[in-house]
């Protein structure tokens, strides 16, 4: 009996070893989540044109579009995004903290559609 008790501690262990490991994936998915609408916002602010909008899209998609799915391909695509986002010329040609202080809305990762 002690030795069930021990090797469902060692379960246990695992499964929180395992828990944690999501739970630290999870963060960064959000952090690059966060960063993505918070580009997005600034954009909006700019007046980005959905065209363009749609070309940034578009590529990012094409560029993640390989048959991998999973948890490891979503963070990709979040990357693969916020680099073009950051790419983007109407963000370059503004300097950073102008953009940041346009946002018009008391929730700047409102964006409406």
């Amino acid at each position: 009996e002690l030795q069930q008790k021990v090797e469902e501690t060692e379960m246990l262990k695992m499964e929180l070893q395992m828990l944690e490991t999501e739970r630290v994936r999870l963060s960064l998915v959000e952090e690059k989540l966060m960063d993505v609408l918070q580009l997005l916002q600034q954009l909006r602010d700019l007046n980005i044109s959905k065209r363009a909008l749609g070309k940034i899209l578009l590529s990012t998609l094409e560029s993640c579009r390989d048959p991998q799915h999973g948890k490891a391909h979503l963070f990709e695509v979040l990357d693969t995004l916020y680099q073009e986002l950051t790419a983007c010329e109407l963000l370059q040609s503004q300097p950073l903290e102008k953009a940041q202080s346009c946002q018009s809305l008391s929730n700047p990762l409102v964006i409406s559609c």
